[in-house]
């Protein structure tokens, strides 16, 4: 019995060694120190998680003199801000990280303004959207730019997804839109840097970590500020999305065109605008205005 008893601490033992020394890395990365993030909330947390394994893959780079800063909420000009998943500063320039750790089949255009994650379901699959990352990185560098004010900075996108998932079929148009999985990170960069011939010095890339390391440690507030904002536009979005269905719905009620003048035309274009009732969603027997050009005028107005 005491065999069999020391036999299973013995196997248990071994079976932690592995997770003993994950935690024991992630302690010491630079995730850690630049983010505070817990071990165990960081392995619970998909999109966390993949941060972490992204900057990991790149660990390398960071023997060589390259800085790393997560999570850094840059200024918008209309008062929001825009969050950069992983940010490298390095001698051929200031890299930026958009992590998707995904799993499942994934579908993309460069120009389309969502992308498509499908999952299997039993026999069938599920899908589900989420925004063009590769505009995502565009928004993140068009507002680094303007806190750097500094053209000569190269700067590179970089979009990373999992290894657990397929790039079944992503369209690319552009040479600087760079979409990979993560298995090939250190050697895409390394592509990048020798093809990159404007190259900064220590001193440089010091002076950019001091200026950028401040808006990855914002207070709880703006984190708080930058997820509402984000709630609020994907609830607009939702919303304009039910009534275009509203309005391309071959069973949508059409009652007339208003009387008075004031609402008799379509303030964008200028076509006459049609009552109509909502047949599905939320909204569903309520009127509004809709203008008659639809599907290429897509105004409405609440009926008052």
């Amino acid at each position: 019995m005491t065999q069999t008893y020391v036999m299973i601490c013995f196997i248990v033992i071994i079976g932690l060694i592995p997770y003993v020394i994950d935690f024991w890395q992630y302690t010491k990365s630079t995730y850690h120190k630049i983010t505070g993030y817990s071990y165990l909330s960081v392995k619970w947390d998909l999109g966390r998680y993949g941060e972490y394994l992204t900057y990991k893959n790149l660990r390398p780079y960071e023997a060589e003199g390259a800085k790393f800063l997560f999570n850094c909420y840059l200024p918008r000009d209309n008062g929001d801000t825009t969050e950069v998943d992983v940010l490298m500063i390095y001698k051929s320039g200031l890299y930026v990280f958009e992590s998707k750790n995904y799993s499942g089949w994934i579908f993309g255009n460069e120009k389309g303004k969502t992308w498509t994650q499908t999952l299997p379901q039993g026999r069938r699959s599920h899908k589900e959207h989420f925004l063009n990352p590769i505009m995502q990185n565009k928004l993140h560098i068009k507002w680094l730019k303007n806190l750097l004010q500094d053209e000569t900075i190269p700067i590179h996108s970089v979009i990373v997804f999992s290894e657990r998932c397929t790039l079944k079929k992503v369209d690319i148009f552009s040479s600087n839109a760079v979409v990979i999985k993560r298995n090939i990170l250190c050697k895409t960069v390394g592509e990048i840097d020798a093809k990159t011939t404007a190259t900064l010095e220590m001193d440089n890339v010091m002076e950019l970590y001091e200026k950028l390391y401040p808006y990855s440690q914002v207070s709880m507030d703006v984190r708080q500020a930058h997820i509402d904002s984000i709630n609020s536009r994907i609830k607009q979005e939702e919303a304009e999305k039910e009534i275009i269905q509203n309005l391309s719905d071959s069973d949508a009620n059409i009652e007339g065109i208003p009387e008075t003048q004031e609402q008799i035309t379509c303030p964008q274009c200028g076509s006459p605008l049609v009552l109509r009732t909502a047949k599905k969603g939320k909204n569903a027997g309520q009127n509004f205005y809709g203008c008659s050009s639809f599907p290429k005028c897509k105004y409405i107005k609440n009926v008052e």
